[in-house]
């Protein structure tokens, strides 16, 4: 089965609470191999080597990702550049207020992941009436809320559904079979 890294950045803890609960999503699909990995221990050549897939986080600083996550891409993956095509990969982020600036973190994410090669995708899935993860899971501080924890769970499955799809190649794990009430497209 597939290897994800959930990659993440946290200050305060609240964005390492989200990888955790990334990472649960993930493992909801069976025999998936995640890994929950901080920027300050993370090894470039084994995210490069190692992950078919990656969930990034990274607080909200500033309007912006943390200049450790940056750094760590401009820096220590700068050697992978063109190596990783075709790899999939997601975002999510914590800030201190709504406003704050967490989707525009997962946009910036998703850029580098894109940069990097990588498949990004955002959700379709609303996991309440109030709560999607268009470009990435998102909480305010702690995630606290059943439905920005169930985001993040929700982010983490898609992120191994992917995976198992196109890395793994297992049709069965792509979300229109797994999922067979789903809308189609032209249903």
């Amino acid at each position: 089965m597939g290897k994800i890294a959930v990659l993440y950045d946290s200050l305060s803890g609240n964005t390492q609470k989200m990888a955790e609960l990334v990472a649960e999503g993930a493992r909801r699909l069976e025999g998936m191999e995640v890994r929950v990995v901080s920027i300050s221990e993370a090894d470039a050549a084994e995210v490069a080597r190692k992950a078919d897939g990656i969930a990034l986080g990274s607080p909200c600083n500033l309007g912006v990702m943390s200049w450790r996550l940056k750094r760590f891409w401009d820096e220590q993956m700068e050697p992978y550049w063109m190596s990783l095509d075709g790899k999939i990969g997601c975002a999510f982020s914590s800030a201190g207020a709504w406003g704050g600036g967490s989707e525009i973190t997962c946009q910036a994410l998703n850029t580098i992941l894109m940069n990097f090669g990588f498949l990004t995708f955002g959700l379709t899935d609303y996991v309440s009436k109030t709560a999607s993860a268009h470009y990435g899971a998102i909480a305010v501080r702690e995630p606290r809320d059943e439905e920005v924890k169930e985001s993040c769970r929700k982010l983490g499955e898609r992120l191994a559904e992917w995976v198992g799809a196109y890395i793994d190649r297992n049709p069965g794990l792509h979300p229109l079979v797994r999922e067979p009430g789903r809308k189609r497209p032209g249903a």
